[in-house]
């Protein structure tokens, strides 16, 4: 399956991570944004913290990873476990303050990304799993002034779309 990315404009965006650093996109132009939904109990949503993760440290001079956290009850508890499989990158506590939704859209599954380009345009929106190398290849892509296109593998059926909140 291929993933078109289209340039969109981009909703302006102030999200705050669970450390309190603002982050807005307007702030941010010249880097990659990604952000990636996402809740404790989506295992395809943890499965890709990694590759995340590894993208953010490898793009630390020309990206910024957004992680936002959905469906819990405990913001405590969301912290522990995202650093315990690896969360590298800022933290958003998307239900503490309905930020995240409220500004970028409601998503219908997760994991879903978001990824804005240097100069603030929305590439892609993407509902299922993610990779490192799909992330470097929009961004090889990007960079090159090449329509941005990411390959991605199909959905799963572990799109979450559930709603208990453990953690």
């Amino acid at each position: 399956m291929v993933v078109t990315a289209i340039a969109l404009p981009a909703a302006a965006f102030t999200l705050n991570d669970a450390e309190g650093k603002n982050w807005r996109l307007a702030d941010l132009k010249g880097k990659w944004v990604v952000v990636n939904f996402w809740a404790t109990w989506c295992a395809p949503c943890v499965k890709e913290i990694p590759d995340l993760a590894a993208f953010a440290k490898a793009h630390s001079d020309n990206a910024v990873v957004l992680g936002v956290a959905l469906d819990y009850d405990n913001l405590a508890q969301v912290k522990t476990f995202a650093k315990k499989v690896g969360m590298t990158y800022p933290m958003v506590p998307g239900e503490e303050q309905d930020q995240a939704e409220k500004q970028l859209g409601k998503v219908k599954g997760l994991p879903t990304t978001l990824v804005y380009d240097p100069s603030g345009k929305q590439v892609l929106s993407r509902t299922g799993t993610i990779t490192r190398e799909q992330l470097e290849d929009l961004v090889k892509r990007g960079s090159a002034g090449a329509p941005t296109k990411a390959t991605a593998t199909p959905p799963t059926k572990a799109i979450a779309t559930q709603s208990s909140k453990p953690g």
